[in-house]
């Protein structure tokens, strides 16, 4: 095994700045603080990222910033003035990796675009991550999740049958960038090691969630026709979505034959598995309304426990609609350390939903809790950049940093 005493991720020695905001960018940052990155996070005087206002908000903190900024250093510097811009970019100058999420052209504008930034750090990786991409004829136009979700198509399939389409419940156009961004970042860190040089990452949100159609685009390359909302239901398997049950529903998902099988053993009707009407993944979609008709007529009669244990008892896949608290509870979350508590400097012990990447060598310590405004900037300035006390006291007296 490994040596892995103060191991904080497989990152543990990268150095990533980070001007991002909101949530797009944050969660990519997120994503390289939880595999040990040190995240440097670049925020303007007074209001810092934008989320720090948005309520509910408790004891000045809020809840939206602390989802997407644990293990992060917050350094406060007014890009403002020269002498702010010439710190972020002695900044830059001794870090691995910079994350953005400006609109195209803003950070070029700033003077900390990747053409300059690379010169004077070659090995810089620079990541931008925007709603439509540094290019096309959008590559200007503001965007937010729910724009696109609808540009990308994901809208179009989401919501019930003859309805409106309703948006995703998650933020999934903005996390995409989370995803994405990380990806590109690593693919980059690890093409460096041969070159030498770092790279230029162009993130798209609207490029990732086409990306995330998978089979649904390749159902209208196929057909010629757009697919069409189902609601919680699958456009092609049947049995699959969510059934009534006695006080609740639960979701059944039948993807292969063998599970049809197990399904029908499972309500009591086994003669159905060789059934001519249903023999078939084609037949069963035909025949949606009829074999969705048959489950819930044996759902309806039982309790989502009582239809559990009877569907565990099959290996039928299946799971109760869980509520966000109830979901962050259950024991199999619980097992995995998904939740655990961190010391916040404002709010005292808080819980934090825990990092999603788990290495099987090695027990990573709890993430640190997002920071307040600013509470790394002497840190940063002294042991980064060799700044003296003085130095720092006279950046902070000028307003220039905070």
């Amino acid at each position: 095994m490994r040596g892995t005493a103060g191991w904080s991720g497989p990152l543990a020695g990268v150095r990533v700045i980070d001007f991002t905001r909101v949530l797009a960018g944050p969660a990519a940052s997120l994503a390289l603080a939880d595999l040990g990155a040190e995240v440097f996070k670049i925020e303007p005087p007074g209001t810092g990222d934008e989320t720090r206002s948005f309520p509910p908000i408790r004891d000045g903190e809020s809840h939206y910033y602390l989802a997407v900024n644990r293990g992060k250093k917050s350094i406060v510097v007014d890009l403002k003035t020269p002498e702010g811009l010439a710190l972020v970019k002695d900044l830059a100058a001794q870090c691995d990796v910079l994350v953005e999420n400006y609109r195209p052209g803003v950070m070029e504008r700033l003077g900390l675009g990747w053409e300059e930034l690379h010169a004077a750090n070659p090995r810089l990786i620079y990541c931008s991550i925007s709603g439509y991409g540094q290019t096309g004829p959008l590559r200007d136009r503001p965007s937010f999740d729910i724009v696109l979700q609808a540009m990308s198509g994901a809208l179009s399939m989401n919501g019930e049958a003859g309805g409106l389409p309703t948006k995703l419940g998650i933020p999934l156009g903005d996390l995409v960038g989370g995803i994405n961004g990380p990806i590109g970042v690593l693919s980059a860190l690890y093409e460096r090691e041969r070159t030498g040089e770092g790279r230029h990452i162009d993130i798209s949100l609207m490029d990732g969630l086409m990306g995330m159609l998978g089979y649904i685009a390749q159902l209208a390359f196929f057909t010629g026709s757009d697919p069409q909302r189902v609601g919680s239901q699958h456009p092609n398997l049947v049995p699959y979505g969510i059934f009534p049950a006695r006080e609740g529903s639960i979701v059944i998902a039948c993807l292969t034959p063998g599970f049809w099988a197990r399904i029908c053993r499972s309500i009591g009707r086994e003669e159905l598995a060789e059934d001519p009407r249903y023999d078939t993944l084609e037949k069963r979609r035909d025949a949606r309304e009829e074999v969705n008709a048959i489950i819930a007529d044996f759902t309806a009669r039982h309790c989502v426990d009582e239809l559990a244990a009877i569907f565990t008892a099959h290996e039928v896949p299946h799971a109760p609609i869980l509520g966000v608290s109830e979901a962050l509870a259950q024991p199999q979350a619980q097992a995995r350390g998904m939740v655990v508590e961190t010391e916040h400097a404002v709010l005292g012990t808080i819980p934090i939903v825990n990092r999603s990447i788990r290495f099987t060598d090695a027990e990573q310590p709890v993430p640190e809790a997002p920071p307040v405004l600013g509470q790394h900037t002497d840190a940063i300035l002294a042991e980064v950049l060799d700044l003296s006390p003085e130095r720092i006291a006279m950046l902070r007296s000028a307003g220039i940093v905070a």
